[in-house]
């Protein structure tokens, strides 16, 4: 597959969100759950890249219909190891990583064809190691690993992302500032501008880290053009865009989930949701500059977000 074509848009991204706050997407996995598909296994998500395509192109184009400007790809799962363990070569592999970026734009052009009108960009999806795995360290960190090994296991999937065209490449979901200095690493001299978000639990890190000390990593690093946090509460989230902002000079990115919380016995949500239009306000005059949810924010939450961020 040739390098994609960036989306129609008045302005890289990294331009967008100096000139004002951009929506992101939701949830991947709620919105292709509530479609009827089976995201059990190990491979999440990234299992439809192979299975069922289109659905991940459907699910992209129903956020940018509620009002989403970026769509953060289906390959936050997608590694070599894992499809390895799946049978896949790294061929086939590379072939899936690419066609993550092609589904986005596919969206793009389905919503160009809808009527959409505004600015809109996909983002490149790389998750942290602890997703490869699958046991739930994505979410703890502290692998074992050294920040040279972690930067060897990044850098192929980055810069096969990176031949994709993407606008952005998203590096979400972070536990470990140790990671963190291994993404920042191996996003070097790729040409694409990235993201850095967090997975945090109060102040710190998923690992620990104090979140002054985690979004420092990122602050003289020129590819990085935003730091944040994503897949966490949004209590959780209110202080760590304030951090970020201060810490490293950078628009902030922020797409928490809905505020549930995951019942691994019961394999349920449970709790109340707490994302809301008022935090979104909040968020962005501590200077939040691209603002969506994760999981369980759906194109409904999305909207509202649209419509605070317009001024509605």
């Amino acid at each position: 597959m040739n390098r994609g074509t960036p989306s129609p848009a008045a302005a890289p991204l990294p331009e967008a969100v100096a000139a004002g706050p951009v929506v992101l997407d939701g949830g991947m996995s709620n919105q292709l759950e509530s479609a009827g598909h089976d995201l059990s296994d190990a491979l999440w998500s990234a299992r439809l890249l192979a299975d069922r395509p289109q659905a991940v192109t459907d699910a992209h184009l129903s956020y940018f219909r509620a009002g989403a400007s970026v769509a953060i790809t289906a390959s936050y799962q997608a590694t070599y190891e894992g499809f390895a363990r799946h049978g896949l070569d790294p061929a086939r592999t590379s072939e899936l990583l690419r066609l993550s970026v092609e589904l986005g734009r596919e969206a793009v052009r389905g919503a160009r064809a809808a009527g959409v009108r505004r600015p809109l960009w996909v983002a490149a999806s790389a998750g942290p190691y602890g997703a490869m795995l699958a046991d739930g360290s994505e979410y703890r960190g502290r692998y074992g690993l050294s920040v040279d090994a972690l930067e060897r296991f990044h850098r192929p999937r980055l810069e096969t992302l990176a031949s994709a065209g993407p606008d952005v490449l998203a590096l979400e979901t972070v536990p470990d500032a140790d990671e963190a200095r291994a993404l920042v690493r191996a996003v070097r001299g790729l040409g694409v501008p990235a993201w850095l978000s967090y997975s945090v639990s109060g102040r710190r890190t998923r690992a620990g880290q104090p979140l002054e000390e985690a979004f420092a990593v990122a602050a003289e690093c020129d590819e990085v053009f935003a730091v944040g946090v994503n897949c966490c509460t949004p209590q959780d989230a209110d202080a760590a865009v304030e951090i970020a902002a201060r810490v490293t000079g950078k628009p902030v990115v922020v797409y928490p989930n809905s505020g549930e919380q995951w019942d691994a016995t019961a394999r349920d949500w449970r709790g109340s949701a707490t994302f809301s239009a008022l935090r979104v306000r909040a968020w962005v005059a501590a200077g939040a500059r691209l603002v969506g949810g994760c999981c369980r924010v759906g194109p409904e939450e999305i909207a509202g977000v649209a419509r605070v961020l317009d001024g509605e």
